[in-house]
């Protein structure tokens, strides 16, 4: 193991996943950024959905597939097939962690299911990802991303009062979940440590999107109805949402009643409004939103960006541009934190794949592994892992098992 793979936190870790599409693979992803030993398994030859979504990169890859699964080896498994099934179980016998999101009862079919694996590996932890509660009513439904923020409310509480539901930009649920499962194999690992002995873990869509809703599910409650949209505004704050300036969107977030002082003094030259007692306090200034917000957005509508951005700053009060995402991406401050790479890449040349978000230690998590193309690890991992000869492969790849 080379001194940066043995330096992470995760080093030694093993991880079999046989998850696709987003929410494991997700999981699989923070693991391997974290430092394990990330196995993903796919079908020989259409491999993982995603790798068919979006814009081609070199022959098997997408920038869908490669947003979720850097840190990785790619092996191919037909798991239909009984060799393949037995392979797959000899890998988890061998592996720390196993996460899967198979539709309901399928990988009990193939024999690796929890019950069957955790006989033969009491120390194994189990990770599955469902649509919805694998004890309940709707465990055989499948869980889809945009399905989950409708059913969840998520879609009710985004976008502007006036629109109808409107979906996140990125797949919440997908990405929240695979966050949630991470931190509980962690936990798991954790455990372990403690006593040997693994988990069988579950995770469902439907309850990570429910969980996300936070303080907006909340105050559902509390109001025994929904409650009002706002767009960029925030529902409690104010001001604070986008505001148009006049040459292009800025991000402004005043968040007390100091802050407010100093906007109506020193940003927008309005001392009177610091004083009138609608606005005094930012309760009575979200009570009488509706009279405050013209009279904001015609001040911030009259000054240049840069003029309003550095006033703001000199006030203390949080602000920004609203920018592109690929201005975002390619700015000076992306750059600098090294938030993206470029990754060489056997058909393209090279890649851009995003870093991880972890700091230790002051320093940035490597990207180790570009995204795999797809089965790129099979022959070294099936024969370093499982001692598996040129003659057993070739013979495997001609029946189609690998």
């Amino acid at each position: 193991m080379s001194d940066i793979n043995s330096s992470l936190p995760l080093a030694g870790v093993r991880v079999l996943d046989l998850s696709r599409v987003l929410a494991g693979p997700w999981c699989g992803m923070v693991l391997g950024d974290l430092g394990a030993e990330v196995i993903k398994v796919e079908h020989p030859e259409r491999g993982d959905d995603t790798r068919d979504w979006g814009m081609r990169i070199g022959a098997t890859e997408t920038p869908y597939f490669n947003s979720v699964n850097r840190n990785k080896r790619s092996i191919c498994l037909d798991l239909q097939t009984e060799e393949g099934q037995k392979i797959a179980r000899d890998l988890a016998l061998k592996s720390d962690v196993v996460l899967q999101n198979f539709k309901f009862g399928g990988i009990e079919k193939m024999g690796l299911g929890y019950q069957q694996l955790s006989a033969l590996h009491p120390g194994l932890i189990y990770c599955s990802i469902t649509g919805y509660d694998r004890t309940g009513p709707e465990a055989t439904r499948p869980g889809y991303d945009l399905v989950i923020q409708g059913e969840s409310g998520l879609m009710a509480l985004n976008g502007e009062a006036t629109q109808p539901p409107l979906k996140f930009g990125t797949a919440v649920v997908d990405m929240m979940t695979g966050m949630y499962a991470a931190q509980a194999i962690l936990a798991a690992l954790y455990e372990r440590n403690k006593t040997g002995k693994g988990r069988d873990i579950g995770m469902a869509l439907y309850d990570c999107g429910v969980m996300i809703t936070a303080y907006y599910g909340l105050e559902a409650l509390l109001m025994e109805k929904d409650p009002p949209r706002y767009g960029n505004a925030h529902p409690s704050i104010m001001p604070y949402g986008v505001f148009d300036a006049e040459d292009g969107p800025v991000v402004v977030a005043v968040g007390n009643n100091t802050q407010f002082l100093r906007f109506c003094n020193e940003v927008i030259d309005r001392p009177d409004l610091a004083t009138d007692e609608r606005f005094r306090t930012n309760l009575n200034r979200s009570a009488n939103r509706e009279a405050l917000l013209p009279i904001i957005k015609s001040e911030l509508g009259r000054r240049q960006r840069k003029e309003l951005l550095e006033r703001l700053s000199r006030a203390g009060i949080p602000c920004g541009e609203v920018s592109g995402l690929h201005d975002a991406l390619t700015s000076q401050r992306a750059t600098d934190a090294g938030l993206v790479t470029t990754q060489e890449h056997p058909v393209a040349g090279s890649v851009k794949v995003m870093a991880p978000p972890y700091l230790f230690d002051g320093k940035r998590l490597p990207v180790r592994k570009a995204p795999p193309t797809l089965g790129e690890g099979t022959k070294e991992v099936l024969q370093s892992l499982l001692g598996l000869s040129d003659d057993k492969l070739s013979e495997l790849k001609a029946n189609g098992v690998v």
